[in-house]
């Protein structure tokens, strides 16, 4: 403030000496002399220029000190080295990464006891969550036990079964701590699915091949037949019962290898899903109509839950329906020396908005070391079973986008549960 007076006051008397130049001048027109004149002109011109450059130095001062303080604020920047800023954006782009990698980390304190295991990313987190690991306290003295540089497939109990995860594990160094990294891949999924993918390719080959053979033996055996038939006036009777008899049986052995091998194809012919959207709770009532009468027969009952009762679902309703038929068809099969054989149908929503589905009965169960094959082709607990019902039930849910797997059952019995 005391610096813009001081430029006014110059401003001032520049003025008033450009003024007095301009008075001086008047006196030139009553100079007596010449003389006279010539002193008052150099005199107002000196005074003039004086005043001149004292008010136009004035008002450059103050219009520079009005621009000063018009100045809007100065931003005020963080006093951080430009390489540290870089070292942030990179810290925050590796913290992001981590946690959304396809695959669960952990990390496990070494070297200081009692060990601690952590979760370091979503996936890992989701994996100890309400819903998969049924034991999180057991997988986690799993992880401990790792060493380093160790690759192997673990085993740990799920909501939904059996997982398996391959497992890698390193050394890290962070702060000076030792620790231990720990990657896990659920596989089990994957690993289904390619062993499925397997035998579906196994049984068209066979299938085929055996068809081709078996095609012809049904067509000659059945013609000779008829020719035996024709021609029995010169065969003996001992003759013609042994030949009649032998290329009868080669003939129906051969139509039921045939039709045998005809409900195996089914697996590698399946149409491909055409999804709707179906109701769950009128799924689970044609079920029960379909089956409900031949349970009451036998002293039994069928429980059919639905949660929500709107709950809907996009898939192929035939084909879920005929998967659910066979899972019902196994739990009469596995109940029938039961004097109250009960089945359950429970449907609803879970993690993910995804549907889960659980048919469980009262029965034996499953034997723990059948429970890694009951899936497969071809194999069967039963005396009489072909081992296509299992597998076409897990054919027919991965063609909708889904899986099933035998889950222990707290009451007993067996458990299938399906999530789509």
């Amino acid at each position: 403030m005391s610096e813009s007076r001081a430029y006014f006051r110059k401003c001032f008397l520049g003025l008033l000496l450009m003024l007095g130049a301009a008075g001086s001048a008047t006196y030139v027109w009553i100079a007596p002399d010449v003389v006279q004149t010539i002193r008052l002109l150099i005199v107002s011109g000196i005074f003039a220029l004086l005043g001149m450059f004292l008010f136009a130095h004035s008002l450059q001062q103050l219009y520079r000190l009005s621009a000063k303080l018009s100045l809007p604020m100065p931003e005020i920047v963080p006093n951080i080295p430009r390489d540290a800023m870089q070292q942030q954006r990179e810290f925050l782009c590796l913290e992001n990464r981590l946690e959304h990698s396809p695959i669960a980390l952990f990390s496990v304190s070494n070297g200081v006891e009692p060990k601690l295991v952590q979760a370091i990313n979503g996936n890992a987190r989701r994996l100890i969550a309400p819903g998969r690991a049924t034991q999180p306290q057991a997988l986690f003295e799993l992880l401990k036990a790792q060493s380093v540089g160790k690759r192997s497939l673990i085993l740990f109990e799920t909501e939904q079964g059996i997982e398996r995860a391959l497992l890698s594990c390193s050394s890290v160094s962070i702060g000076g701590a030792a620790e231990l990294m720990i990657a896990l891949m659920p596989v089990e999924s994957e690993l289904q699915l390619e062993a499925q993918n397997a035998w579906l390719k196994l049984i068209h080959v066979l299938t085929h091949e055996i068809m081709n053979s078996l095609t012809p033996v049904t067509s000659l055996s059945r013609t000779a037949h008829e020719l035996v038939i024709e021609n029995k006036p010169q065969l003996s009777d001992i003759d013609f019962q042994d030949l009649s008899m032998s290329l009868d049986a080669i003939n129906r052995r051969a139509r039921g290898l045939a039709d045998f091998v005809s409900s195996y194809r089914s697996l590698s012919n399946l149409p491909e899903a055409t999804p709707s959207r179906v109701s769950i709770e009128a799924l689970f009532a044609r079920l029960s109509a379909l089956v409900g009468t031949a349970w009451q027969a036998r002293g039994g009952r069928i429980e059919c839950v639905c949660e929500p009762t709107t709950l809907e679902v996009m898939v192929d309703e035939a084909q879920l329906e005929q998967a659910l038929i066979n899972l019902m068809k196994n739990a009469a099969e596995a109940t029938q020396h039961l004097a109250q054989p009960e089945l359950r149908l429970h449907a609803k929503l879970v993690r993910g908005s995804r549907l889960r589905l659980e048919v469980s009965d009262n029965g034996p169960g499953v034997p723990e070391d059948l429970i890694a094959q009951i899936f497969t082709p071809f194999f069967s607990t039963k005396e009489k079973g072909s081992g296509i019902g299992l597998a076409l039930v897990r054919q027919l849910i991965q063609g909708n986008g889904g899986t099933v797997r035998y889950a222990h059952r707290v009451q007993g019995g067996a458990q299938f549960i399906v999530m789509i």
